[in-house]
């Protein structure tokens, strides 16, 4: 059993940075993939970012502006976002899956509450 917690969500103008946290107790995840999804009014979840040991995933949406990395002395997975645009508004997800697929949403097994984004123009 693996219990996520997001935090870092906030109101933001577009340009600017946030710092997303995913922190998890239960089982540790440094073996498993730990992705980031996302989810605006209307639309379906989509991946934004995944991370497994040292290899990372993104999207192409979010490609040069975010990154994702972890601590695993502090079981905490990291989405830092830059040149925030409004099309980035959702909620924001972690995580956890113990299969190779990292951008399907189904594949994963624990999920966070979620954490809101909202970007101003």
């Amino acid at each position: 059993q693996v219990q996520l917690v997001e935090s870092g969500g906030g109101l933001v103008q577009a340009g600017g940075s946030l710092r997303l946290s995913c922190a998890a107790s239960g089982r540790t995840f440094s073996s498993y993939h730990v992705g980031w999804f996302r989810q605006a009014p209307g639309k379906e979840r989509e991946f934004v970012a995944a991370i497994n040991y040292d290899n990372t995933y993104y999207a192409d949406s979010v490609k040069g502006r975010f990154t994702i990395s972890r601590d695993n002395a502090k079981n905490t997975v990291y989405l830092q976002m830059n040149s925030l645009k409004p099309e980035d508004t959702a909620v924001y997800y972690c995580a956890v899956t113990y299969s190779g697929t990292y951008s399907y949403a189904p594949a994963y097994k624990y999920w966070g509450q979620g954490t809101q984004v909202a970007v101003s123009s």
